[in-house]
């Protein structure tokens, strides 16, 4: 069994991404955008959006046919950033994240990425190929993001379960192959009861 955790920028797809894969239903905290946020959530490139991840959304894989069976605990994490404290619980014990990436809204993408760098825990980038979005190769993608040659960056349709089961493979291959290549820096535990 291993913890799988999704996340990126408002709007980048991790709910559609666990629906899409999840052999259970779902378990979903989208909540309805109302006016209250709409001086804190830019609706700008995703204007159709209408409901948001409040607290996590949680899903299950089992993979019996891979080399070795698997079954994946996959864990949405909210877009927002002021949501980053709640991060840290989600990634606890976690062997790698997913960070979605809308090509759209590029710079929504700084603060998970940072997130995981500064506590050490392995995560592949995956482009989310939205209908009408410019598609961008790869290490167009990488340079914009200014990461490093080491990191994984692929593509995916985030409603295709095919699509978000090669990422979440392709991620467990990567976390594999960084624990096997020595330690990391430790993560850090810092958690919001800490504070």
């Amino acid at each position: 069994m291993l913890k799988i955790v999704i996340a990126g920028g408002f709007g980048a797809g991790k709910t559609t991404a666990v629906g899409a894969v999840s052999e259970i239903t779902p378990l979903s905290t989208e909540e309805y955008l109302t006016e209250a946020s709409a001086h804190v959530d830019s609706l700008e490139g995703v204007e159709a959006k209408q409901t948001t991840t409040v607290a996590f959304d949680f899903g299950r894989l089992s993979l019996p046919d891979a080399p070795v069976p698997l079954e994946l605990f996959l864990f949405g994490t909210p877009g927002q950033d002021r949501f980053v404290d709640l991060w840290y619980d989600l990634s606890r014990g976690a062997v790698g994240a997913v960070v979605l990436v809308d090509t759209r809204r590029l710079e929504s993408s700084f603060t998970p990425l940072s997130f995981f760098e500064d506590i050490g825990l392995p995560f592949v980038v995956a482009i989310n190929q939205f209908d009408g979005a410019h598609r961008y190769h790869p290490e167009q993608v990488r340079t914009a993001l200014e990461l490093p040659t080491s990191a994984l960056v692929v593509t995916c349709d985030a409603r295709d379960s095919n699509h978000v089961a090669g990422v979440l493979l392709a991620l467990v291959g990567h976390a594999v192959k960084n624990a096997s290549a020595g330690p990391a820096r430790p993560a850090a535990t810092t958690t919001l009861q800490d504070a």
